[in-house]
């Protein structure tokens, strides 16, 4: 490394946050400018392990060590060169990946880990900045043709690999713009979508194809794909939310978690929310059901809009502030989390089960019956502990079952798993020719983790495309 001492020098530093009275009145990011001299000096705490457990805590596997010390030495080009090498859009990552690999790091032992998500969206903002990343067109052509239905992480992913490798593709979005979960599921305030459009727009210099407004399955009939493509590649995400099903659900004024969010970023996107569906939390009393990062950013949404309160509730016993026992280095630690979203305002509640919606006159809900429970798995009630909780609105942010199985799915004859997504083997699934990748095959995930299923289904449908003798489309095929 360029400064072998400088873990025992230098101590760990992050960006500061923009100050909460401003943050909270626009959707800007809430990080401060950090300086390139101290970009550099978070790189040179790197030890370069002889085992760099990072490389395992990083669904990627990204080359940590390497350009940690490039960064460190100012070769700002050949960092991203080797940033890019495993991370299609470390921008992304950079920004909303929780950082599994610092968990992993071996400083963390028992110091503070080396800043690498800092050090990583350092190296590609850089990038762009001096104009390093541009399109990259295959040598070749293949003439094979390739159809992504969906643009999130893992759709992108996948649709860049297979065109740097010479086949032709089409990507197919349900919505008016691509992006998926990255446009649509992460508040602008996390990730701004300027940041999204410019990577799309190096898709599209490349040649990848983006049909918007268009629903495979809907609008879009199956056989326009399977009587066109060699392959197909489904990245539709796990979009199935848990629902709560207690007494008072049909209540006006209780929504799924992806109700509020894509319609947020929708509005600051220009578009026009119709009044009978618009969902506004000003000088409401706002519950969110469920502790994750999805409630979290309900927090953000509903604190942006001026909420009067927001309580976040979770079934779950809270986490101890420290790394649990149950998960030592380098395993992903259990233990409490604080989002930007927290430092904004709001209480966090734990050990919570909701027990009925209760409704005012005209039939929206105005309270909700909860009782305070035991560990899990039986969250046994807790004798005398009932209570009520204020709610004009309320968000239900309890994770995902799976991809929607209608459509698409059903009309392919797909085989699921056990925990209902598509199987695959390989990344192909039941039907020759169809491949899945992302949250739609492996479940709800991180966004680092869909990145890296669509490299990997990539790689996997080019070797078939490869392994094909004569071109024919999925519908010859299956005959």
């Amino acid at each position: 490394m360029g400064k072998v001492t400088g873990f025992l020098e230098i101590d760990r530093q992050q960006p500061t946050h923009r100050k909460v009275e401003e943050r909270v009145k626009d959707w800007l990011e809430v990080y401060e400018p950090f300086p390139e001299e101290k970009q550099r000096e978070q790189g040179a705490r790197c030890m370069d392990c002889g085992v760099p457990f990072c490389h395992g805590g990083c669904p990627v596997n990204n080359l940590i060590p390497d350009w940690n010390d490039l960064v460190y030495n100012n070769r700002w080009e050949s960092a991203i060169k080797r940033l890019h090498a495993t991370n299609n859009f470390p921008e992304f990552t950079g920004r909303v990946c929780p950082a599994p690999c610092e968990a992993a790091c071996v400083l963390g032992i028992n110091q503070p880990p080396v800043s690498i998500k800092l050090v990583e969206k350092s190296i590609v903002e850089r990038a762009w900045a001096e104009g390093w990343i541009h399109p990259e067109l295959p040598e070749h052509n293949t003439g094979k043709r390739v159809a992504v239905v969906g643009s999130g992480p893992s759709g992108l992913a996948a649709a860049q690999q297979l065109r740097r490798a010479g086949h032709s593709v089409t990507v197919f979005e349900k919505h008016s713009h691509p992006g998926g979960l990255l446009r649509y599921g992460i508040p602008n305030y996390k990730l701004e979508k300027h940041i999204l459009d410019r990577r799309i727009e190096q898709l599209k210099a490349e040649g990848v194809i983006f049909l918007t407004d268009s629903h495979v399955g809907g609008n879009v009939p199956l056989e326009a794909l399977t009587e066109h493509y060699e392959a197909i590649v489904l990245c539709g995400g796990s979009e199935q939310p848990r629902n709560l099903n207690i007494p008072g659900r049909e209540l006006k004024g209780i929504h799924f978690a992806l109700e509020l969010l894509p319609q947020q970023n929708r509005r600051l996107d220009g578009e026009t929310i119709d009044p009978e569906i618009e969902i506004n939390a000003k000088g409401k009393n706002v519950v969110i059901i469920g502790g994750g990062d999805t409630g979290a950013d309900c927090v953000g949404t509903s604190l942006r809009h001026g909420a009067k309160s927001v309580y976040q509730i979770e079934i779950m016993p809270k986490p101890p502030e420290e790394r649990a026992p149950s998960t030592p280095w380098p395993l992903w630690p259990h233990k409490l989390r604080t989002e930007t979203s927290h430092e904004e305002g709001g209480t966090r509640d734990w050990a919570i089960n909701s027990l009925e919606f209760i409704g005012d006159d005209n039939g929206h809900v105005k309270q909700i019956r909860a009782v305070r429970v035991g560990a899990p798995p039986k969250f046994e009630p807790i004798a005398d502990s009932e209570f009520l909780i204020d709610a004009d609105l309320v968000f239900l942010a309890m994770g995902f079952l799976g991809p929607v199985k209608s459509g698409m799915i059903e009309q392919l004859g797909l085989e699921l798993d056990k925990r209902g997504n598509v199987a695959t083997n390989n990344y192909m699934s039941s039907v020759e020719g169809v491949f899945a990748a992302g949250d739609m095959r492996s479940g709800q995930s991180l966004v680092v983790r869909a990145i890296n299923e669509g490299r990997k289904a990539a790689e996997a449908v080019d070797a078939y495309l490869r392994a094909q003798p004569i071109t024919a489309p999925i519908a010859q095929k299956t005959k």
